[in-house]
């Protein structure tokens, strides 16, 4: 089995790349004013994915840093998944016309599941479903409202949906450093079959060497924000340790 996948995020915020704490877009620290330059050296680090999100997309439903996401797609030749405001078929069509490798539905997952299931059956290996949880609810809207619908009950809804993905993001670790949610993560991944990358608290090279043991090895990847951008998570070292190790089943 392959290494677990160590995606760096890029988070737009009016054209800029930030980093939020806990999703609150009032606390917003810019960490590069060129999202394709920081793309292009997360690149150039020997990444083989990015991980990119329309915060203001997500609030308004409908993309909002397009040329932004566009620069990116130009500058990088690795694959890139893409979340923040998709939640029609124009927009999904839009993005993979585009070169958007991979595209990211959260939101209209919880409001319509039906049409991600149509989404992944016309587009294959294309659609990740993001789950975004606080305290084990499903929350939506850009994580302004929480639904009544668990992680794991969200995740079960598209196991024969072909999705290609599941991003689970644990809202109360994201952004602040404490750690990603084994527990709630790993028991996500065991309870379905869809791949499953882990979101929210990532912050030293403990969580990578982590991510190396045998019970993660049911986890597809791990995404990483702030602790990449303040050099808490060396990114040569980090990637050499995940390769470094042969994944056997848990």
């Amino acid at each position: 089995m392959a290494p677990v996948i160590l995606y760096p995020a890029i988070d737009l915020k009016e054209g800029r790349c930030v980093r939020l704490i806990q999703g609150d877009m009032d606390q917003a620290t810019v960490f590069n004013d060129d999202p394709a330059d920081q793309a292009a050296t997360f690149e150039a680090q020997g990444f083989e994915w990015l991980h990119v999100v329309d915060l203001d997309g997500a609030f308004a439903g409908k993309p909002m840093n397009a040329a932004a996401v566009e620069n990116i797609l130009t500058r990088v030749t690795i694959p890139v998944q893409l979340g923040g405001g998709i939640r029609d078929m124009k927009t999904v069509e839009g993005w993979l016309g585009k070169g958007v490798s991979r595209v990211i539905i959260g939101t209209a997952a919880v409001r319509d599941p039906a049409f991600v299931r149509e989404v992944a059956r016309l587009h294959p290996g294309k659609i990740a479903v993001g789950i975004d949880a606080k305290d084990g609810l499903v929350a939506v809207e850009g994580w302004a409202q929480t639904s009544t619908l668990s992680a794991e009950e969200l995740g079960r809804r598209f196991e024969d949906a072909g999705v290609a993905a599941i991003i689970y993001t644990d809202i109360a670790r994201d952004g602040i450093l404490k750690g990603l949610n084994f527990p709630m993560t790993l028991g996500l991944a065991r309870t379905v079959s869809i791949p499953v990358i882990a979101s929210g608290g990532l912050a030293s090279m403990a969580d990578i060497e982590r991510l190396t043991r045998p019970d993660c090895s049911v986890l597809n990847g791990a995404i990483s924000g702030r602790a990449l951008y303040d050099g808490r998570i060396d990114p040569e070292e980090a990637l050499a340790l995940l390769r470094s190790v042969r994944k056997e089943p848990a």
